[in-house]
């Protein structure tokens, strides 16, 4: 019976179980593998990075199985992600390589390895219970300026061959590139550790404030590693009044949180040095802000808290409102408001000119004043009433916890993701009390 070329083609590439031509499959191979390397430049976080760079591995040497393990700054094995062992149970119950055995030679020798029967390999120490019985293996170091960083091995060819050169330079190359991105991600941490310690740093420790009790958090951003401008302060003036402050410098970069210093040490000279209505003392911001060639903008709440003369002895807030969320008053029968008068100004630092107005608020025995940053209430695709509504409805059923407790429920990152930095700032006014 003759054969006919161009039909023995055509069953070919309609994948009847005739191999397609040698050079379709170089294509194949070479597009699965810059997909599995551009994947590194991708926004996908790091673990789904090497679940790619993985499936790519057994897809591209044909093998049943494939791993890719982690290893922590201590050098143990902190991740593993698996190809071929579907079973997640399974997975818990084998738990992570423990750093010894066949896997951790080439961590060790910082070369590639190849077995051809896992058994009676010298450093074979056989399987976990339940573990897939594998006979051949190829794996390769997972190395980034002689840093390593992992491995990434592979085992059993569905056609049962031995693995060769060419699969071991396909598995070089994806290691290369789980390397720079297990690399990335460290440096990330690194970063992101790094930046969250400066800024609490930079931040202050609350002073005595009796009669009133106080509390005060700042929580980073959940996934950027960004030096961010807030802030948050409170200080006892000369005249005994106690004065308080929450704002954001606009921008995250690494000029935001020196700025927020500065700004924040010139308010409270003024503050300090002045006494006046705290309308007044952030118009006098504004215009020692202009000594910039490029002034720095900030959103903020400056207030006074002190006994007033005329309210039977209450406490009053007095405060000046700058481009900020206006903040919220929790009494203590778990009623809330928030203190938006219809009268409020920009940001300081753009135009010194914008007048600035004062307020005045009685403040019940037992309430709690909160000054927070947006972070604490945006979130990507909501609307900020939204989140302004779920912060008043908690604060109300936290009305009478005590300050401490009431920051860390609001701020728990349990619940919650913060796309932006978050400070805090909760006071409770004394049921009774003397006056300072």
């Amino acid at each position: 019976m003759a054969h006919n070329p161009r039909q023995q083609r055509e069953r070919g590439q309609a994948g009847d179980g005739v191999r397609p031509p040698r050079r379709a499959l170089d294509r194949h191979r070479l597009r699965h593998l810059l997909d599995a390397v551009g994947a590194v430049s991708t926004g996908m976080n790091s673990r789904n990075v090497l679940r790619c760079i993985v499936e790519a591995a057994t897809d591209l040497v044909a093998a049943r199985y494939g791993a890719l393990g982690v290893l922590g700054e201590t050098g143990k094995v902190v991740d593993l992600i698996t190809v071929g062992i579907d079973d997640p149970q399974l997975c818990a119950a084998m738990g992570l390589p423990q750093g010894h055995g066949l896997l951790h030679t080439m961590v060790d020798d910082r070369e590639p390895l190849r077995v051809a029967d896992v058994a009676v390999h010298p450093r074979s120490v056989g399987f976990p219970p339940g573990h897939p019985v594998m006979r051949t293996l190829m794996g390769v170091p997972l190395m980034v300026r002689g840093t390593v960083y992992g491995d990434l091995y592979v085992a059993d060819k569905w056609d049962g061959t031995a693995f060769d050169d060419d699969d071991e330079s396909l598995l070089t190359t994806l290691a290369s590139a789980a390397g720079v991105s297990l690399e990335n991600a460290r440096l990330y941490e690194q970063l992101r550790r790094a930046a969250e310690h400066f800024q609490r740093r930079m931040l202050p420790v609350l002073p005595d404030l009796s009669p009133l009790t106080a509390a005060a958090r700042y929580e980073p951003a959940s996934e950027l590693p960004r030096l961010g401008g807030d802030w948050y302060d409170a200080l006892v003036l000369p005249d005994g009044a106690i004065c308080v402050v929450v704002g954001d410098v606009t921008g995250h970069d690494v000029e935001a949180a020196p700025l927020m210093g500065q700004i924040r040490n010139m308010l409270w000279a003024l503050a300090y040095d002045r006494g006046e209505p705290p309308g007044l003392i952030v118009s006098r911001l504004d215009r020692a802000l202009t000594m910039f060639e490029d002034p720095p903008t900030a959103t903020l709440v400056f207030g006074r808290i002190e006994r007033g003369r005329g309210q039977g002895g209450l406490y009053t807030f007095g405060w000046s409102n700058a481009g900020h969320l206006p903040p919220l008053l929790v009494g203590a029968d778990g009623s809330t408001r928030y203190l938006a008068p219809a009268r409020h100004g920009i940001p300081v630092g753009i135009e010194a000119s914008c007048p600035r107005f004062s307020h005045e608020e009685v403040l019940p025995p037992g309430s709690t004043l909160l000054l927070f940053t947006d972070g604490l209430v945006e979130r990507r695709g909501q609307d900020i009433d939204t989140g302004l509504d779920d912060l008043a409805e908690r604060a109300a059923r936290l009305a009478t916890a005590p300050p401490e407790e009431l920051c860390d429920a609001l701020i728990s990152r349990g619940r919650q993701v913060f796309d932006d930095d978050v400070a805090l700032l909760a006071l409770r006014i004394p049921s009774d009390g003397p006056a300072r």
